[in-house]
């Protein structure tokens, strides 16, 4: 009996305590809207900055920092990423990141004719899921992120993925 009274006692002490601040984590994001996605922009495989994404993987992670922008009105890191294989075939994606919540989302993939694909009804996914590539989760945890907000500049974000 204590047991349960102490666990109701609990559950209506948090509930009490944090309602406001999950009510406004809702209205949060009941606003947020996705700026105007740029055109891909152009990268340049030669000026990749590199980072591990699994010790284990035999495709080697980079970004061109040209690539990367970061918009304040969203919260989105937005980026040009190739993932290169041993022998050099490249698998090229313009994606995002939203800090805020964890997830990515894939807006095209650069064809080998030079050509971006752009991904119909592109969907938010997260990045901490079972998926084949964890490239976005070890891109935020390099230095896109700073816990739920994007890097303050995109010179900073550079900076921690070479360190």
């Amino acid at each position: 009996m204590k047991y349960k009274f102490a666990c109701a006692l609990a559950c209506g002490m948090l509930m009490s305590l944090s309602s406001a601040g999950w009510a406004q984590v809702l209205v949060e994001e009941a606003e947020w809207k996705e700026s105007e996605v740029p055109a891909p922009p152009a990268f340049n495989a030669d000026k990749l900055v590199s980072f591990v994404v699994s010790p284990n993987s035999e495709l080697v992670f980079g970004v061109d920092p040209a690539t990367i922008s970061i918009s304040r009105s969203d919260g989105l890191v937005r980026y040009v990423m190739v993932a290169t294989s041993a022998s050099g075939i490249r698998n090229v994606m313009y994606e995002a990141i939203r800090c805020s919540t964890g997830e990515f989302k894939t807006y095209g993939r650069y064809s080998a004719e030079g050509q971006w694909n752009m991904v119909k009804n592109a969907e938010w996914r997260t990045m901490f899921g079972n998926m084949p590539s964890r490239h976005a989760l070890r891109f935020a945890k390099a230095g896109a992120c700073d816990n739920a907000a994007p890097v303050s500049s995109v010179k900073e974000l550079v900076s921690r993925l070479k360190s």
